[in-house]
C-alpha cells in the first residue's frame, strides 16, 4: 500500500500491521516502555518490510549497525517508495540525488550528500565511516569513492518517478505536502542483544527540490544521533527546520537530562514551533529510544506514525501530535 493511501486510512490497519490510535484498544504506554526487553528497533513512518527486517536480523543476534543498514536498505531498493533510494523523486532537474548517514554504538558516524547514480548511499556512509578519516563525502567525490569500492553505477530515476516529474514541470509549484510522499525519510535505531544502540538514516529528499539542495538526513546530530549510554533519536520532515534545531542532537541531550524519549521528543517539536510561526506549513516527527528500551515520538501534525518491533513483534504505532 502507497503512504498516500495508508494516510487516507490512518484510522485503520494497513500493509499486514495493526496500527495504533487513540480510537483502538491498545496499550500505548505498555508498548512503548518495556524496560529490558531487547533486541527492539523503531523506523520511521510505515516501514513494514524495513522494520521486519532489522527485527529478523536482531534475534538471531546480528550486531544493530547490521540491523540497521539491512533494515533501510529494503526501502533503498522498494520502487515504490519515492522518497528513498531507487525510484525517488528527483531535484528540478530530472536528477535524483539520495543522501544518508550512518552511526555506530561507539560514536563513530558515517554520511554521504548529493550522491547520484548509486542505489545504497547507506552503505556507501558506512564505507565512509569505517574506511576513511572523514565523516562525509558529497557530489562527485561521494561516488567516485563508492565507484573505487566495487559500488556498481545504476539509473535511479524511475519512468514513474520520470512521469511525475515531467508533470510537474508544467506549473512549477514548489509546496511541500504535508505527510505525504515528498519528505518521508526513513530513520531507523536499534538495541541489539548486547545492548548496543546504532542508527541510520536515508532518503531522496524533497521532491523537486533546487539542485544541489541537502537536508537533515545525512548531518549527524540533525537528522541521527545517538550515544550508546544514552540513547538515540531520528528525524524526518522539513529537513530545514530539523537543521535549524539540531534536532536529534536536542532529544539525545534531553534523555541525558533524565527526559524520558516522549517527554524529550515533545520538549524539541515545541522548540521548533516556537521558533517559527509558520509551522503549521510543515511537518517535523522525532522519534526516540533510550537504552532501556523505552520509545517516544512526537510530530506537529497528525498523521505520523513508526514501526516497533520488539523481540521479533512489528506493529505501526500512530504518533503523538502538537496540532
Amino acid at each position: 500500500m502507497k503512504r498516500r493511501n495508508f494516510i487516507r486510512n490512518i484510522g485503520v490497519a494497513g500493509v499486514g500491521l495493526p496500527l495504533v490510535g487513540s480510537n483502538l484498544s491498545f496499550d500505548l504506554a505498555s508498548a512503548q516502555s518495556k524496560p529490558g526487553q531487547f533486541p527492539v528497533s523503531i523506523t520511521t513512518w510505515n516501514f513494514h518490510q524495513a522494520g521486519k527486517k532489522s527485527g529478523e536480523l536482531l534475534s538471531e543476534g546480528i550486531p544493530a549497525l547490521d540491523a540497521v543498514q539491512q533494515g533501510v536498505m529494503i526501502e533503498e531498493s522498494n520502487l515504490e517508495n519515492t522518497t528513498v533510494g531507487k525510484g525517488g523523486a528527483p531535484d528540478r532537474e530530472g536528477e535524483v540525488t539520495l543522501d544518508a548517514c550512518i552511526m555506530a554504538p561507539d560514536g563513530n558516524c558515517g554520511s554521504v550528500a548529493y550522491l547520484k547514480n548509486i542505489e545504497h548511499p547507506v552503505a556507501v556512509a558506512r564505507k565512509v565511516m569505517e574506511e576513511t578519516p572523514h565523516v562525509m563525502l558529497v557530489g562527485e567525490g561521494a561516488y567516485n569513492f563508492a565507484i573505487q569500492n566495487g559500488f556498481e553505477p545504476t539509473n535511479l530515476l524511475t519512468e514513474n518517478s520520470k512521469k511525475h516529474w515531467k508533470k510537474w514541470l508544467k506549473e512549477k509549484e514548489y509546496k511541500p505536502i504535508i505527510n505525504i510522499e515528498n519528505h518521508d525519510t526513513i530513520g531507523m535505531l536499534a538495541i541489539d542483544k548486547a545492548s548496543d544502540i546504532a542508527g541510520a538514516c536515508t532518503t531522496s529528499g524533497l521532491a523537486y527540490k533546487m539542485q544541489g539542495r541537502v537536508g537533515d538526513s545525512p548531518i549527524i546530530g540533525a537528522g541521527l544521533f545517538l550515544d550508546n549510554e544514552i540513547g538515540g533519536a531520528v528525524a524526518t520532515g522539513m529537513g530545514e527546520e530539523i537543521m535549524k534545531n539540531v534536532s536529534s542532537f536536542l532529544v539525545v541531550e534531553l534523555m541525558r537530562q533524565g527526559k524520558s524519549p516522549q517527554e524529550a521528543c515533545e520538549i524539541a517539536i515545541k522548540r521548533i514551533i516556537r521558533s517559527n510561526n509558520r509551522y503549521k506549513d510543515f511537518q517535523v516527527a522525532l522519534l526516540a529510544l533510550n537504552k532501556q528500551g523505552e520509545v517516544g515520538a512526537y510530530c506537529i501534525h497528525p498523521g505520523f506514525s513508526y514501526v516497533l518491533n520488539r523481540a521479533g513483534e512489528n506493529i505501526n504505532i500512530k504518533s503523538e501530535s502538537y496540532l
